[in-house]
């Protein structure tokens, strides 16, 4: 569906020749949709980039929406094809032109708090009604001259020890006439965890193995003090350096003025990096899922053996890609990481 991306009220619905989506954690997701060209839907006058939405239905609900920002024609073939990202990619385009200041708050009111600000500032309207206290309180303090990104601040208070997942949902608000955009805000634990097995229920495509986010000993930079010298938080991984060489990872936030504030960080990308990464990619067999029976964020346990791949392990779910073809069918795509790496959602 074609809608209205201030109000959400729909404008077309569209024929369309696929349809591919995804939900990405803690970001905000992408889709492809193609379209005839000479449709009549197909309207310059009111398919416009950046001023409309677009929805994909499955049987009659919403499963993404998002902003359409990039087209594509192919005159010789006489398709069209419309690029869009979620709702989050509204907030990567508004900042604090006014600065903002909180201190010692709780991080779900911070939330409410930013996104009621850009709601009444030509905003899209996104409920927070969700949004629930969580226990963590933070601070953060700009001011109208660094014009802070409000989707990189949302992200960066995510991205915190006793932080959160985060994504965007997509709902009827008024059914068949008007959709809404919902933030939803869920624990870094994760969900219950459900299995998945090779060639039982999905078929493992690919696991990548990867090491270089290890770290015995993080660092976190952040404002300058005035004297030229910049606030630190440092953290050691004693365990790790006990079986690695020394390994240290620099991280920058110069707009972050406490230090408790950067001795979490420096924490949370020791957390990260303190085991070697196993990077799996699984399509899941047709029939047995829908594209929302899985959530960024969610945990799921992987049973593969098949040579150097051997493992029963869980995994948090960073992806969720839908593809639906011309004829219909559909294949659903989930990229994980080891669970380990949501591991800064507790101080170890």
């Amino acid at each position: 569906m074609q809608t209205d991306v201030k109000t959400g009220v729909v404008v077309n619905r569209l024929p369309v020749t696929g349809i591919s989506f995804t939900h990405t954690l803690n970001a905000a997701g992408a889709a492809t949709i193609g379209i005839p060209l000479f449709a009549p839907e197909a309207d310059p006058e009111s398919l416009i980039a950046g001023i409309s939405g677009l929805v994909v239905l499955r049987d009659g609900e919403p499963v993404w929406g998002g902003i359409f920002w990039t087209a594509s024609a192919d005159i010789e073939a006489g398709t069209l094809s419309l690029g869009a990202t979620g709702f989050h990619s509204h907030y990567k385009g508004r900042v604090f032109g006014s600065g903002w200041s909180a201190r010692s708050l709780e991080q779900a009111n911070i939330l409410k708090a930013w996104i009621a600000y850009f709601n009444a500032d030509n905003g899209i309207g996104t409920d927070t009604s969700t949004i629930k206290a969580t226990g963590a309180k933070r601070t953060t303090v700009w001011t109208r001259y660094e014009l802070k990104n409000a989707g990189e601040a949302i992200e960066q208070l995510a991205d915190n020890i006793n932080g959160f997942n985060f994504r965007y949902e997509t709902y009827w608000a008024e059914p068949g006439v008007r959709v809404g955009n919902r933030f939803v805000m869920t624990s870094r634990a994760g969900s219950a965890t459900r299995t998945l097995t090779h060639r039982a229920n999905c078929n493992v495509t690919q696991v990548s193995y990867d090491s270089t986010a290890l770290c015995t000993t993080a660092y976190a930079t952040g404002a300058d003090k005035g004297n030229g010298e910049k606030l630190v938080g440092i953290f050691e991984n004693k365990e790790l350096a006990a079986r690695m060489p020394e390994r240290v990872m620099v991280g920058t936030y110069p707009d972050v003025k406490e230090t408790q504030t950067l001795i979490g960080k420096a924490q949370a990308t020791a957390n990260a990096g303190s085991v070697p990464t196993a990077i799996p990619e699984l399509t899941l067999y047709p029939g047995q899922f829908a594209p929302l029976d899985f959530a960024p964020g969610d945990y799921v346990a992987v049973d593969a053996d098949a040579g150097y791949v051997a493992f029963l392990d869980e995994f948090a779910v960073t992806e969720v890609a839908t593809t639906v073809d011309a004829n219909g069918t559909e294949s659903i795509r989930l990229a994980l990481a080891s669970k380990e790496l949501w591991s800064n959602a507790n101080p170890s």
